[in-house]
């Protein structure tokens, strides 16, 4: 009968460290923004983002383990949401605003306008507690500059557009409209799903070609882009086209 509490607090002890090595996971996410930083800093655009691609999927993944271990129970003096906020605040936000301001997609001052902006809309996303709905769509653009800034340099064309697309998507941060967690959001998650890792495929693709999206390639970041930014505002009309109907 003794060996009974000895089993029990072992056991506890091993879901305790696998717990806290989720959060080591979402950690090392800052190990990511510091090597894309580096890259950055040598303006090698496409290795620093590849660096946040491996941010990107950690963030992905990190979520789904954090529940699986039962993280906020074994861990409860330690904030996950917290910590995943410092990272993505780094590798969502302040690293492509760096590239904005800096890679000579438009000229001087409007560089440091658009990337002011960034990272003060940013800001004030991450400080709103409203940004998550009850079916895990965020509300406002999610401020995923890092996908946005990437699609940016892989088509050179939208490039003289830059500053236009940074306002709108300032503006749609603060808009009344869905956008989807691929992850997160269960209507549709298997297309979702297979759609984001099109994207990541594709960008990984551009990125191991100079920044340059062509064919295939462009096609499928393109269309995937394209599916993830309208996906969730189509889920919201859709609702209210029921509920309309259902008056």
């Amino acid at each position: 009968m003794a060996t009974q509490p000895r089993e029990e607090s072992a056991n506890m002890g091993k879901s305790t460290w696998l717990a806290f090595a989720v959060h080591i996971l979402t950690a090392s996410g800052a190990l990511w923004a510091l090597l894309a930083m580096v890259a950055a800093a040598d303006r090698d655009w496409p290795m620093m983002f590849a660096w946040l691609g491996v941010a990107l999927v950690v963030d992905g993944v990190d979520g789904p383990l954090a529940r699986a271990a039962n993280v906020t129970e074994k861990l409860p003096t330690w904030s996950g949401a917290a910590l995943d906020f410092v990272i993505d605040y780094a590798t969502y936000v302040l690293l492509p605003a760096f590239a904005i301001a800096t890679a000579g997609l438009m000229s001087s001052p409007y560089n440091l306008i658009a990337s002011g902006l960034v990272v003060v809309s940013g800001a004030l996303y991450f400080a709103y507690e409203g940004m998550k709905l009850p079916d895990n769509c965020f509300r406002g653009f999610p401020v995923t500059w890092n996908m946005l800034v990437f699609v940016i340099f892989a088509f050179p064309g939208l490039q003289a557009y830059s500053l236009a697309i940074i306002v709108v998507f300032v503006a749609l941060t603060f808009a009344p409209v869905r956008f989807v967690h691929p992850v997160r959001v269960k209507r549709l998650r298997p297309l979702t799903l297979a759609v984001a890792i099109v994207w990541l495929g594709s960008a990984f693709v551009a990125a191991s070609d100079g920044m340059q999206a062509q064919g295939l390639t462009g096609i499928g970041l393109a269309g995937s882009s394209i599916y993830l930014l309208v996906i969730g505002a189509l889920f919201q009309l859709s609702d209210r086209m029921r509920a309309r109907s259902a008056e």
